[in-house]
């Protein structure tokens, strides 16, 4: 019984283009959606994808869409998706450390197709742009790099003490306006300052990347901090400068020689951020492109 048949009508989710097909035992364990088939390969004129079958009641356009809003839902098939990106890396996971899988490019979550032929001819159609991905990703990986504002700075302080009532006029009042004043240049200062730090983070990290992009700063409420964050940022790095890269990471972060900022990195991974088929690709001059 085909993996269709077994979860019934369905459609092909596509998660990574490869040139070096990962093989059916590494593919056969890894889980890819829990609702799919197994994960299994298509040969695309020179070029494989990895796909799975999935039923159509959940991954169609309107079932995704509920389900991709519902917080526990998403962090699901977020997972699934890149368990599947590393299966066709055949690395295990950047994660971990292990770096020398081969080039990948990850296709966004949620890559859905009507069958087969359609995911096929998608990537043969796209083989000029995916070559050339592959091409730049090939022995590279990306690392995150996060700034934020340090905890208990002027910029996370509360704000001046409510004036006393009548403080609108005469000597008390002037004293508070200046003392809100003072406050507000502090703030602004220390804001100025710690912004200014993260600059020159993200300048130093830029020597050591062939390439870096600025993602658009997270909420605080989804970064769970008071303070804002002033750098969200990606850098593709040769596994050959590996060293150099998290040497650079290790001055700038470690005793505590910015305390007006707070640092957090994380890598290797698989570079995502600059796996983009569908876009122009990041130049590799280390200047900033919009994410």
């Amino acid at each position: 019984m085909s993996a269709a048949e077994r979860t019934g009508p369905g459609l092909v989710c596509a998660f990574a283009v490869t040139r070096t097909p990962p093989g059916p035992v590494a593919l056969a364990s890894v889980p890819g959606h829990e609702e799919g088939g197994p994960l299994r390969v298509l040969g695309a004129g020179g070029l494989y994808v990895v796909v799975q079958d999935v039923p159509a009641a959940l991954f169609g356009e309107q079932a995704l869409t509920e389900r991709l809003n519902r917080p526990a839902d998403l962090e699901r098939c977020a997972r699934a998706h890149h368990r599947a990106v590393e299966a066709a890396a055949g690395a295990g996971g950047a994660r971990a450390g292990m770096v020398k899988g081969a080039a990948v490019v990850p296709l966004p979550m949620a890559t859905l197709y009507r069958g087969d032929g359609s995911a096929v001819r998608a990537v043969a159609e796209r083989r000029p742009v995916l070559e050339a991905l592959l091409d730049r990703l090939r022995d590279r990986t990306e690392w995150a790099v996060k700034v934020h504002a340090a905890d208990g700075s002027a910029e996370a302080a509360p704000g001046p003490p409510a004036a006393p009532e009548g403080s609108g006029s005469g000597s008390g009042g002037r004293a508070y306006l200046s003392r809100a004043s003072a406050r507000r240049r502090d703030r602004q200062e220390a804001h100025g300052k710690a912004r200014a730090v993260a600059e020159a983070i993200d300048a130093e990290l830029r020597r050591h990347a062939v390439a870096a992009t600025r993602h658009r700063p997270q909420s605080e409420r989804l970064t769970g901090r008071r303070t804002p964050q002033l750098l969200n940022a990606a850098y593709l790095v040769e596994n050959a400068d590996r060293d150099a890269f998290t040497r650079a990471l290790t001055a700038l972060t470690a005793g505590g020689g910015h305390p007006s900022v707070r640092t957090e990195a994380s890598g290797p991974w698989i570079p995502y951020s600059f796996a983009r088929w569908d876009e122009e690709p990041i130049p590799e001059t280390g200047r900033e492109v919009p994410a």
